[in-house]
């Protein structure tokens, strides 16, 4: 589908329909090595070593405003023909270090004292920089999975919602005050009564979606992804992959995420401690998360904001955090004393 949905585009920016798959083969690759030393890596020893690579991301994150901006937004650091999305690796790191940190015997989350430090500097520094890029989509996703985790670890109610209502505070003011993506906003206001009243991307990913019926158009014979769809291959391919194989073909799509999900809830509920458990919850949250967002978008039921669809968006670095999720998850249902069926 990163093919099809990206070999027109291919073909008239840089000469060969070719060039994006030839990078996502590339980045499946190094995805599928780095999943394989996740498989076997001992995660307990690295979790330890989950703070210096919080502070390694934290750097990574502010470097991308030295960083030239692409589309607007500086989201990458570039190596030389390659890039690397720096929260992305955030996500997945903020997952491991409050796996390791809140399985502490000493740590008690229901404490103030102790669900705020240190805790809340590391993650609203993060989460700052992800919207200043700007990047509300990462910034959106990482916060709900970091609230399922903090509640998992049984923070209380009144704490989670202090945390969430200075958020939605500071994303009100910041939208309708500062203008913040409030034009996003306002579209998706006016799409609530009818799709097509919405910006340029909603009406092209409705319309996208309803051509492909019931069994679609076959794959490769999508006429979207010729210039009208913006971004096919990467925020939008859930509607270029509705638009070739149906209706029909998204509920296979959907019911593979389920099993995904499903397992890693399993392989979560059998945990002989508290650091495989949260660590888990916390992965298969993040896909969750991850996969609800990026398909409310496509279908009009969120504001418009980019985030890629996990293992079926074009992007290396989202390519490789997925894998290396889902190696994490089979990691943990191999440790001593589990049986999952």
């Amino acid at each position: 589908m990163v093919y099809s949905s990206s070999s027109v585009m291919a073909e008239s920016r840089f000469g060969s329909n070719l060039f994006f798959l030839k990078r996502q083969l590339l980045w499946l690759v190094v995805g599928s090595l780095a999943g394989y030393l996740m498989y076997k890596i001992d995660l307990k020893k690295l979790s330890a070593y989950s703070v210096p690579l919080l502070f390694v991301t934290l750097i990574l994150l502010a470097m991308v405003f030295l960083m030239p901006a692409r589309n607007g937004s500086h989201r990458w650091l570039f190596l030389g023909p390659f890039s690397v999305q720096p929260s992305e690796l955030f996500k997945l790191v903020v997952i491991i270090y409050l796996a390791f940190s809140l399985s502490q015997k000493k740590r008690d989350i229901t404490q103030w004292k102790q669900f705020l430090y240190p805790y809340g500097p590391f993650i609203a520094i993060g989460l700052v920089l992800i919207i200043l890029e700007p990047g509300l989509g990462s910034a959106i996703t990482i916060s709900l999975t970091v609230l399922i985790i903090f509640f998992l670890a049984g923070a209380r109610l009144f704490h989670l919602a202090a945390f969430i209502l200075p958020m939605g505070s500071m994303a009100a003011f910041m939208v309708f005050v500062l203008g913040y993506k409030s034009a996003r906003v306002y579209d998706y206001i006016a799409s609530i009564k009818s799709p097509l009243l919405g910006s340029y991307q909603v009406k092209q990913a409705v319309l996208t979606l309803g051509a492909g019926g019931l069994f679609g158009s076959g794959i490769g014979n999508g006429r979207q992804k010729l210039f009208f769809l913006p971004y096919p291959h990467t925020d939008f391919i859930f509607a270029s992959i509705g638009e070739e194989v149906g209706f029909v073909g998204l509920m296979a799509v959907l019911a593979l995420f389920y099993v995904i999900i499903w397992r890693g809830m399993k392989i979560a509920r059998y945990q002989p401690d508290r650091f495989g458990y949260l660590l888990a919850m916390g992965v298969t949250s993040s896909i969750f998360v991850s996969v609800l967002v990026n398909i409310c978008v496509v279908t009009a039921l969120l504001p418009t904001t980019g985030i890629p669809l996990p293992l079926l968006s074009y992007g290396g670095t989202s390519l490789i955090v997925s894998i290396c999720s889902v190696a994490i998850l089979l990691n943990l249902s191999k440790r001593r004393g589990m049986v999952v069926r």
